[in-house]
């Protein structure tokens, strides 16, 4: 599997405006809080210079993640998957362990509300992904310790 994530057009529309906002206003201000900082004097003892700094390394960052996230997706419908089939971009509700969970396979920046993500990446992801409804699949978790997971929904996530 790629790295292409699948982003729903809203999603897209959300992480270019934020990529918008960073590049842009985000990144002026920072360049002159170091700026200002660094007109101060002493860089070795300047604790603003170095939050600004810190904090300018993680925009860039975020830019970097943005812009690789937004050319190598996938944006519009999810990939072809029939419902009850476990996939990219599907809501999926198992039983572990007598426990109910009901989360989105994909990734984080997909989803507009309050629902909970996993990577199709994750162990529990990799584990689910390509089962039916009612199917049985071992997960096991970082620290060794199996379950067994039964699918008991998987819908196309709207």
């Amino acid at each position: 599997m790629t790295n292409q994530t699948w982003l729903t057009e809203e999603a897209a529309a959300r992480l270019r405006a934020e990529l918008e906002d960073l590049e842009g206003p985000r990144f002026a201000d920072i360049v002159k809080k170091i700026e200002a900082a660094r007109a101060e004097g002493d860089l070795k003892e300047n604790g603003g210079y170095h939050a600004a700094r810190e904090e300018q390394g993680k925009i860039v960052g975020r830019i970097r993640q943005l812009k690789h996230m937004l050319e190598n997706a996938h944006i519009g419908t999810p990939p072809a998957s029939e419902s009850g089939v476990v996939g990219l971009g599907m809501v999926v509700k198992i039983d572990m362990a007598g426990d109910e969970m009901t989360f989105l396979l994909g990734s984080r920046e997909i989803a507009s509300g309050d629902i909970d993500v996993y990577s199709e990446k994750s162990p529990l992801g990799s584990a689910i992904l390509g089962a039916k409804v009612g199917d049985q699949v071992n997960y096991e978790t970082p620290s060794k310790k199996v379950f067994v997971v039964t699918i008991l929904e998987a819908n196309p996530y709207a």
